[in-house]
């Protein structure tokens, strides 16, 4: 009898082996999946804020020199239509890249993204002023090329910020 029953215990494990194997393998399959696309979303989100931070920092860096350009020349008494269309072009450009990063960077890149915009939006309000001919007292080009100084420590805290959020360690 114990012949028989072994049998009938391997044909009954057999019968569920083969019937369970293909459920089994799905299963394993699937959490497989799962888990690669996390990995593949992880890296996307990640390529996603580094193509962000690029765009960002490009656009703030252009901009701040054009500021600091569009100054220097109307110190100069030098400063053209095309140097003030330019940084029309560049402020635009600085806002667009801005506005795109909104969606995928986190909040501490737009903390100091913002507390750089309040020296640049600043600077560039004055400025329009001194071009329209209402400046108000002491919005001079020289005084304005100072205050712009504050804008690099806080272009500095931002790489800093984004780059300890891309996992980029000095």
């Amino acid at each position: 009898m114990t012949s028989a029953i072994a049998a009938m215990i391997t044909a009954v494990v057999g019968v569920l082996g083969t019937l369970f194997a293909p459920v089994i393998t799905s299963w394993v399959t699937k959490r497989q999946r799962t888990a690669e696309n996390r990995v593949e979303e992880r890296r996307r989100l990640l390529e996603d804020r580094r193509g962000a931070y690029t765009a960002m920092n490009r656009a703030t860096g252009h901009f701040h020199t054009l500021l600091k350009d569009a100054l220097h020349r109307t110190r100069d008494g030098v400063c053209t239509d095309d140097d003030r269309a330019r940084l029309e072009e560049g402020r635009r450009d600085y806002r667009d890249r801005y506005a795109e990063a909104q969606m995928i960077v986190p909040e501490t890149v737009l903390d100091a993204s913002r507390e750089l915009n309040v020296v640049l939006a600043g600077t560039d309000a004055a400025l329009k002023r001194i071009h329209r001919g209402i400046p108000r007292d002491g919005e001079t080009a020289e005084r304005l090329l100072l205050d712009l100084r504050a804008a690099d420590p806080k272009l500095s805290a931002m790489h800093r910020i984004m780059r300890q959020d891309l996992g980029v360690l000095d």
